[in-house]
């Protein structure tokens, strides 16, 4: 059994919102998009419900739990319209350059986002260079997040046990999803779209063993286990 205070053999790290500063940008085209179709949601509620799910799964829950099934090709207009914006305004989050240039051990990435998105997302913000050959998305799975596949599926890539994986996060189906695959988990709360708690209390309550606002201190973080 692995020792719950040892150092990770593996760090996970979700990518919007935690390594990008996307979410304040695919929130914000997503409802929009919502709006048009006849769902009078504000960006809040629509953070609260979907950030860090996939497109399939936001989809999946607008026609079940809204009744509103979205016009073809919705899906992927709001990615055309998402990567647009990343063009002009995407940034990679303050200081996670450094900090993974300073790394010690291990590290992956895997997101919700599709492989488009996310390869694109990591070139724009400079940090494909640190993760090229270590990209995972949630296309690759039959499940996405809060659903433990994701996860289980980079550390069966990376060689690594479930127990001996740290995930980053930002989301509460992220916390949920490395809680159910069996991995130890820090919350990310420095992102644009964090202003609402940036004690993450819902992070917490998930499951995230601690959280962090700043990538500065990443490197405790991890020591932390």
């Amino acid at each position: 059994m692995t020792d719950p205070h040892s150092l990770p053999a593996l760090v996970i790290f979700d990518c919007d919102g935690v390594l990008v500063d996307s979410e304040p940008i695919s929130l914000g085209v997503l409802t929009r998009g919502l709006n048009a179709i006849g769902l009078p949601l504000d960006v809040e509620t629509v953070r609260a419900r979907y950030a860090g799910t996939s497109m399939v799964s936001i989809m999946q829950r607008i026609a079940t739990e809204d009744g509103v099934q979205p016009p073809d090709g919705f899906a992927e207009r709001v990615k055309a319209e998402t990567l647009r914006a990343f063009e002009a305004e995407l940034s990679a989050m303050t200081g996670i350059a450094e900090a993974l240039a300073a790394f010690d051990r291990p590290f992956c990435v895997a997101s919700s986002s599709d492989p488009v998105r996310l390869r694109r997302s990591l070139t724009l913000t400079g940090l494909l260079t640190f993760f090229d050959g270590r990209i995972y998305s949630s296309a690759e799975v039959a499940r996405g997040k809060p659903f433990p596949d994701l996860f289980l599926h980079a550390a069966a890539r990376m060689g690594a046990e479930p127990a001996a994986c740290l995930v980053v996060e930002d989301s509460v189906p992220g916390v949920q999803a490395a809680r159910a695959a069996g991995m130890r988990v820090a919350g990310f709360t420095g992102g644009g779209h964090w202003g609402h708690d940036r004690t993450g209390q819902d992070l917490l309550a998930a499951g995230a063993a601690r959280v962090f606002t700043a990538h500065a201190d990443l490197g405790r973080i991890v020591a932390a286990g």
